[in-house]
């Protein structure tokens, strides 16, 4: 029987060892927040590692003591009898370094200077935020995962974990991801972005020293985002043309359900997400692209790679199509890797990974149990 994790609790830690980002900029030190579940084994050799997607963090799973409501964002899929079960495996969910739910980052306190990074913060990459997860491993005595996944871009960092540390990672489980982003991906961003930039209250990144937010900006840019998470089909399902009232006003107020849902999404993010982070974030995933420093070649940018895959796309998805799920074991299988893939029917969109489906969450449980025979072994 499926039951949640329980009462959970954040932890910390704090690393003094300098970060060299990949853009050239160094962080002096910086520190991590992370949540686990489960249990450790002797060997420790029954941990997974939980990447999160844009505006993800390290909350996956069960609630807090002092807010029931405030429930992992994958508790559906973590947890005792769970397809990631935590009675077998010990599972660790962490919020990226440049995030905004703990871990440093653009709203940190700098130390140098005692106030916000801000505009100072540096960019940093999924490259980067694997060398940083690598050193929570290494703090955490974790020499090798059973598994590292993730959905979107999770799924990327859950890649470059096989590519940058290939003797660490017995299983990587790529949900919902792509190789690189397309060129329709990195316009979506951009004018994301540029929502947020030319927000009058953005002050080129130190909003924080004004006292304001961009809201605006980021009200706009997670309005456009969610367009892009959701189905044609999923829209049309939940909202399709109803109106609020039942007859057109002819004005620019809100007269559609969807532009009610929209609005209302864009408000809630924004009261509680850094534009920054945002900005960050969305920079990511435009940089991560591991065949660009292998002559544009997938497959040879994927050789060092000796994890097994599970690589799972969802029919709907527009914005990480099946297609580029594809490419990915194409480029696996060239490396005689072992590689499962399934494409699940869903009608929700790139949002599907989040989602309750029995075909999704049977396939994910089959290959775990698989997992935790190796780790028992």
């Amino acid at each position: 029987m499926s039951t949640s994790v329980g009462i959970v609790k954040a932890q910390r830690a704090l690393f003094d060892t300098p970060l060299a980002c990949r853009s050239g900029a160094v962080l002096p030190q910086f520190e991590l927040v992370y949540e686990t579940y489960g249990t450790l084994n002797a060997d420790k050799s029954n941990a997974i590692l939980v990447c999160h997607a844009l505006s993800g963090h390290h909350h996956v799973a069960g609630i807090y003591a002092d807010d029931e409501k405030n429930v992992g964002w994958w508790d559906n899929m973590i947890g005792p009898g769970k397809p990631v079960d935590t009675d077998q495996f010990f599972v660790i969910g962490l919020n990226n370094l440049g995030g905004c739910h703990g871990s440093t980052g653009p709203s940190s306190i700098d130390p140098a200077i005692g106030q916000p990074y801000g505009s100072s913060f540096p960019m940093v990459t999924v490259e980067d935020w694997v060398a940083s997860q690598a050193q929570l491993a290494d703090r955490l005595g974790i020499r090798q995962f059973a598994a590292v996944m993730g959905g979107s871009l999770g799924g990327m960092q859950a890649m470059q974990w096989a590519i940058s540390f290939p003797e660490r990672v017995r299983h990587v489980l790529a949900i919902a991801t792509a190789p690189r982003l397309t060129t329709e991906n990195i316009a979506f961003n951009d004018v994301a972005r540029n929502a947020i930039l030319t927000d009058p209250d953005f002050h080129g990144g130190d909003f924080y020293q004004h006292g304001v937010v961009p809201t605006r900006g980021l009200r706009l840019a997670r309005m456009l985002g969610h367009i892009t998470y959701l189905s044609d089909d999923a829209m049309a399902g939940k909202f399709g043309r109803g109106l609020r009232s039942g007859e057109y006003q002819y004005g620019y107020d809100i007269e559609f359900e969807v532009e009610s849902y929209l609005r209302y999404q864009g408000d809630k993010f924004a009261a509680y997400f850094d534009a920054n982070t945002y900005l960050l974030m969305t920079k990511a995933l435009d940089y991560f692209d591991p065949a660009r420093h292998a002559g544009n070649n997938l497959a040879a940018a994927f050789a060092p790679i000796r994890a097994g895959f599970l690589v799972l796309s969802f029919s709907s998805d527009w914005r990480f199509s099946p297609e580029r799920s594809r490419e990915i074991v194409r480029a696996l299988l060239h490396n005689k890797r072992d590689v499962s893939y399934a494409e699940i029917a869903s009608q929700h969109g790139h949002d599907s990974f989040l989602m309750d489906a029995p075909q999704y969450f049977t396939v994910v449980r089959n290959y775990l149990e698989n997992v935790a025979r190796e780790c028992a072994a």
